[in-house]
């Protein structure tokens, strides 16, 4: 091994203070999943002000999906609320996140898949 110079040190420490503070900064960022996605695997979407989390478990031939909303601002989610829905496959369902916006989530076929719908402009939220 070789010893490690004063200047490294400074470097490596430099580097991991750039990345804490930048790691601070994106933790009120949640990345954003729209699907389609496989069973198990989570839905990320923000919604206006709202952040939701959602995945299904197949069942019976159906999308059993759980829901979970929360205020995106809210640093301790007390506000979250949880949605359980089984659909149909190629079946939909809206909800409300709050008086004036939505969003959908929709099985796949064969209810293979989870999708979170803009159903406004037909296209996958981001």
């Amino acid at each position: 091994m070789f010893p490690l110079s004063r200047t490294c040190v400074k470097i490596a420490a430099a580097c991991a203070l750039i990345v804490l503070a930048a790691s601070a900064t994106l933790a009120n960022e949640m990345i954003q999943k729209s699907g389609p996605v496989g069973p198990h695997e989570p839905i990320l979407v923000t919604v206006g002000q709202k952040h939701v989390i959602a995945f299904f478990v197949p069942g019976n031939g159906q999308c059993n999906v759980q829901a979970v909303i929360w205020n995106a601002d809210d640093p301790e989610p007390k506000s979250a609320a949880r949605i359980r829905v089984s659909l149909n496959p190629r079946q939909t369902t809206s909800i409300d996140t709050s008086a004036t916006e939505t969003f959908t989530l929709k099985c796949g076929e064969f209810a293979e898949s989870l999708s979170a719908i803009d159903t406004d402009r037909q296209v996958a939220l981001r």
